[in-house]
């Protein structure tokens, strides 16, 4: 087995296609298909059950999926950590981010990692939920973040900040005569959501809060990031429900951020890594992690007040 038979099986596998796979790998179809069959021949199993009609992974092919794309991240973390070294880095931090964790205060903590150990090389992985708990058990990741504390076992899940849901809400809509909106006056409007396989974390908190309701949301979009989300928003499609600094980031003009009425919901970010010992590295990243909440660290956001096109403050 060698990584052109990985190649193969991974493009065959995400296409379920082989024509388009192969046009994926600039490759002719003839060559494909025997690569596959080869790589068949030496795991002794079939891995596509294929008809004149469809492809589509057997079994044994999906368990087989499940690690070959561990394989590729495993070989391009040896590379980075080769190029790493060659530049000057003593050490390499793997941080994997789900639920896109990407705004709040992770800017600011790893502004902070970089003023403080500028010879630890950070690198960024954006993984769904699941594969970042995967990559967390296999040591493919040091630490992650993510909306989620459902992590298994060996798993540890630490808070690490929490963020107000707020609703995003259309320019001149009916809900801004409420300096604080209703749950249920929210759900008489259809949504916009996160959608869980994107923003497995974010999805579930968000719903736990929808939740408090009696009545049933009407969800008419779901979306796989935050910025389509305030696109759709800004369009009048929908409302949408995001943390605060997701909805600053976003920019959209047409989109006005307002509180929950009532205990606003908190969106929470944990901090994941594996149960045991840690390098002294690793230990300083999750002490700088924990203290990122702390005043004198974390910037206040900069809500507009009383404006049709901002973030509101709670009063």
């Amino acid at each position: 087995m060698d990584l052109r038979h990985l190649r193969c099986f991974l493009a065959v596998a995400e296409e379920l296609h082989f024509a388009r796979a192969a046009e994926r790998l600039h490759i002719e179809q003839s060559p494909l298909s025997r690569a596959i069959k080869e790589l068949e021949e030496e795991l002794g199993v079939v891995l596509f059950a294929r008809t004149s009609r469809s492809t589509r992974l057997t079994r044994a092919g999906a368990l087989f999926l499940d690690h070959v794309p561990r394989v590729f991240t495993a070989l391009q973390q040896a590379r980075d950590s080769v190029k790493a070294a060659a530049n000057g880095f003593h050490c390499q931090l793997r941080v994997a981010l789900s639920d896109g964790i990407t705004p709040s205060r992770l800017p600011t903590l790893l502004a902070l990692c970089r003023q403080e150990e500028p010879e630890v090389d950070i690198r960024l992985y954006e993984v769904p939920l699941s594969q970042q708990i995967r990559g967390l058990q296999d040591d493919l990741y040091d630490v992650g973040f993510a909306q989620s504390n459902d992590v298994g076992e060996h798993i540890v899940a630490e808070a690490a900040w929490s963020d107000p849901l707020m609703v995003a809400v259309p320019a001149r809509h009916h809900l801004l005569k409420y300096k604080r909106i209703p749950l249920d006056e929210m759900l008489h409007f259809p949504l916009v959501l996160c959608c869980p396989q994107a923003c497995e974390g974010h999805a579930k908190q968000v719903d736990r809060a929808l939740r408090q309701s009696d009545f049933e949301p009407l969800i008419v979009e779901r979306v796989a990031s935050f910025d389509l989300m305030m696109a759709l928003v800004s369009a009048g499609f929908a409302v949408g429900l995001a943390g605060a600094p997701h909805i600053l980031a976003s920019r959209e003009a047409g989109v006005v951020a307002r509180p929950l009425a009532g205990r606003s919901p908190m969106l929470t970010t944990y901090l994941l890594y594996r149960n045991g010992e840690s390098s002294e590295v690793l230990s300083r990243f999750i002490e700088r992690a924990q203290a990122i909440e702390s005043p004198e660290i974390t910037p206040s956001l900069p809500f507009k007040p009383d404006t049709q096109e901002g973030i509101e403050p709670c009063p």
